[in-house]
């Protein structure tokens, strides 16, 4: 359209016509450009950010923002994003941000998105293709495939197999092709599952491309490949890979090297290879529309678990369905599974909630960049100016709204005739007593299960002390029964010869005998005159001759039978509940019901303020918190920058303030151009598998010694950031140590590689080493190790690493 000499292109690793008319660029490179004040920025009328929803991503989001802030006002903005459900919320930030901005709001796809689900029968002839969405709602048919409640059970010797099953792959690819649905991008959300895949199909046999399709193929893969060498492919499977690609199939993930990826999306974007397995890295800014997408699962690992696909997730996926100028109609095809029902994936289809929420959060370089841009004032504004403190500020006018509500509640209720009768009851105080009783009840199921013993332990003829508010008054055990649900109940008398009950709400007082009594002949304990003269027999025991009994009864030296539940507050508060005004009044319930419904408002409303007062000052907060690092780690005096600071304003990584630090220490001084490259590795290299981490291996003793000061460096940063509640700087991990010192060494891509470690995932980690190692170069305070570093970065960028970065810019 505009031709190759006006077009131009920005990494963090490549340049190519840079002065260019338009150039494409990563958001890091233009927040760079930005911060440094570039004269290249001078003459810029437009940015488009296109997926604009990474300003979300919890990493990567800050930046986006930083950029919408911080460009020049002069500089227009066009945000682009097919799932982002709040645009409206956006576009009224970017109006205050930036000026008059209008907000385009398109539901419709251009090309007719058409979901269905693909669900394998044993009983049926071939698999059923079915809608999941008829007539704008979940298909009426749909919930037959939801499992196999009908069946009959199992047998104990023989499982039941199921009815319905997820397709194979291959069947899956056949019956796409039958009818008329590939090309397909099917995801499978792991790695190996993609190549695991990929050798099933063409162990089938599975053939989708015509000869001449084949020969198209080969040309457009050797002119990939072409910078590569032959011992180089041999490592990387070229031969079984491309073998697999000329049959129209293969697989598209991060442990590819660009080559083989950049062949794949050509050969797809042609129409030449028709089924393409993939994770969802290919989802995210590769032009490779497809006649239809397919989802194996509809779940996928996060990094500690494995978590249903997001409304928005599931849009980007099947975002690639449906080509432009080619179909009427794209198709998402979505394998059953039986983890999820039919109404749940029909939902999933159909849902367009995916709001965008701001990650935004002060970083060091950026808290850096701001102290050395502004005064502190302005500084504060530009926090406040955030997507994250504007969402924050409708959500606190919302809250403050309920809050407004919630007093006129609370008003209203209080002047209630229950006002007054808890100013004679004291209604609060008895609704505080039973709510203590309930979480008693909660905290003291052991008590309780103790109690129970205690009164089951009980005998005809004990005597035992029962505590009150007016003291100790001796109760004389009649009879033990167990009642329904296994309740324990004691009956007996007093000395006045009043009958009482006791059981586990309502014990109070020493459970340990302190005599024991022969009682009347014949024993007829539901008899007035037999318990006439049990009282009577409990008047004649002298309470002070069993005082020093009982005290040693309830330290345990006595019997042993039981234990004492008498400081237990459980009891004692049922004791102050039943000796409590309210407790006996005809209208408690109801009195209570009015007190607990102004409580549960009081609370809310409470809870409601708290939220109010941490959003309102959450930004600043953290702000404020950085800042007390930087300060106290020696790179900031006040509201102004030391030579560390300044260096820090230069470091663009995740790990900004531990690089710095270590640089201030002397951590990367005096190694070898290899050792610095592979400790800078540590810093680089992040370990993602679900597996525990294998130990590092480093090559030399002096490499193992600077790697335990750095990991001391980090633990004091990560001490610091866990006291003040600040996200937590990654800890080293030397996982890629000894790959980085062979590759920097000059050692054979056969001598690394292996099944823990792909081509893709060398080449992507050598990429931000080198990117890090140029960084040092730049800003390290030691000239020694400043060339150290540029030297390193240079013996990493050979062979396939070097040839990945020259086929990207074909």
């Amino acid at each position: 359209m505009l031709g190759a000499d006006q077009v131009g292109l920005l990494t963090g690793d490549r340049a190519i016509n840079s002065g260019a008319a338009v150039v494409v660029m990563t958001t890091e490179v233009l927040r760079n450009m930005v911060y440094a004040g570039s004269t290249a920025l001078d003459d810029l009328q437009w940015v488009v950010l296109d997926e604009v929803h990474f300003l979300a991503d919890a990493y990567r989001g800050p930046v986006w923002e930083e950029v919408l802030i911080h460009t020049p006002v002069s500089v227009r903005f066009v945000c682009l994003s097919a799932t982002v459900s709040n645009a409206e919320e956006l576009g009224d930030w970017v109006t205050a941000l930036r000026g008059p901005t209008h907000t385009v709001v398109e539901h419709r796809r251009p090309i007719e998105l058409d979901p269905l689900l693909f669900v394998g029968d044993r009983t049926a002839e071939r698999e059923h293709l079915v809608p999941l969405i008829v007539n704008g709602v979940t298909n009426p048919e749909g919930h037959r495939f939801d499992g196999d409640q009908q069946r009959p059970p199992a047998t104990q010797h023989r499982r039941q197999r199921s009815r319905f099953f997820t397709p194979r792959r291959v069947e899956t690819i056949e019956r796409l092709a039958s009818e008329g649905l590939l090309p397909v991008i099917y995801f499978i959300f792991s790695r190996k599952g993609c190549d695991e895949a990929v050798r099933q199909c063409f162990d089938a046999g599975l053939r989708l491309t015509q000869p001449e399709e084949r020969l198209r193929i080969r040309e457009l893969v050797e002119a990939r490949t072409t910078s590569l060498s032959d011992a180089d492919l041999d490592v990387l499977g070229y031969d079984t890979w491309l073998e697999s690609l000329e049959q129209g199939i293969a697989s598209h993930h991060a442990g590819m090297i660009p080559s083989f990826r950049e062949a794949v999306e050509d050969c797809f974007v042609q129409g030449l290879v028709k089924a393409v397995f993939a994770t969802e890295t290919l989802a995210l800014g590769i032009n490779m529309p497809a006649r239809t997408v397919a989802i194996e699962r509809l779940s996928k690992y996060n990094g500690e678990g494995h978590e249903f696909l997001s409304p928005g997730q599931f849009t980007q996926l099947t975002g690639r369905a449906g080509r432009r100028g080619i179909d009427d109609q794209g198709s998402a095809v979505v394998l059953w599974s039986p983890f999820a029902t039919f109404s749940q994936v029909a939902t999933l289809a159909a849902s367009r909630e995916f709001p965008l929420v701001s990650s935004f959060r002060p970083t060091y370089n950026m808290a850096a960049n701001l102290i050395e841009r502004y005064d502190e004032g302005p500084a504060m504004e530009v926090l406040t100016r955030s997507f994250a403190q504007f969402q924050t500020d409708r959500a606190v006018v919302l809250l403050s709204a309920r809050v407004d509500r919630l007093e006129q509640e609370i008003t209203e209720l209080s002047s209630h005739e229950a006002s007054t009768a808890d100013s004679v009851f004291d209604v609060a105080g008895y609704v505080a007593i039973t709510d203590s009783i309930r979480q008693l009840k909660r905290d003291s199921r052991g008590q309780r299960a103790a109690v129970e013993r205690a009164l089951a332990a009980l005998k005809p003829g004990d005597v035992i002390e029962r505590g009150t508010r007016k003291g100790s008054k001796l109760f004389l055990v009649l009879s033990v029964s167990s009642r329904k649900g296994g309740i324990v109940r004691v009956r007996g008398v007093n000395p006045s010869g009043n009958s009482a009950s006791l059981d586990v709400a309502t014990v109070s007082g020493s459970l340990v005998p302190v005599a024991h009594l022969d009682l009347p002949v014949p024993y007829m304990p539901k008899e007035a005159s037999f318990r006439r003269e049990c009282a009577s027999l409990l008047r004649r025991v002298n309470p002070k001759k069993l005082a020093a009994r009982s005290q040693i009864a309830a330290s345990g030296e006595g019997s042993k039978r039981t234990a004492s539940p008498d400081a237990d507050p459980y009891f004692e508060a049922v004791q102050a509940q039943q000796e409590h005004p309210l407790h006996d009044h005809p209208d408690r319930e109801e009195l209570m019901k009015q007190q607990f419904a102004l409580h549960r408002l009081q609370q809310e409303q409470q809870v409601l303020l708290q939220e109010i007062e941490r959003r309102g000052s959450g930004l600043v907060q953290r702000f404020g918190a950085v800042r007390g690092v930087l300060e106290s780690t020696g790179h900031s005096d006040g509201w102004s920058l030391t030579q560390a600071g300044l260096r820090l304003r230069r470091i663009y990584h995740e790990s900004d303030l531990l690089i710095s630090l270590s640089l201030t220490e002397g951590i990367f001084d005096g190694l070898e151009d290899a050792e610095l490259a592979a400790l800078l590795s540590c810093l680089t290299y992040e370990h993602r598998s679900s597996e525990p981490a294998p130990a590092p291996l480093l090559p030399s003793t002096e490499l193992r010694q600077r790697f335990g000061v750095l990991l001391a460096t980090w633990k004091r940063l990560e001490r610091q950031e866990r006291g003040l509640k600040l996200p937590l700087t990654r800890e080293p991990a030397g996982g890629f140590a000894a790959s980085a010192w062979c590759w920097s060494t000059g050692q054979q891509l056969d001598d690394i590689l292996d099944e823990d470690l792909k081509g893709g995932d060398f080449v992507r980690n050598v990429r931000q080493l080198i990117d890090l190692l140029r960084q040092i170069g730049d800003i390290a305070p030691n000239p020694a190790t400043a060339k150290s570093a540029r030297r390193a970065a240079a013996s990493l960028s050979r062979g396939v690493v070097l040839a990945s970065g020259e086929a990207s810019q074909q």
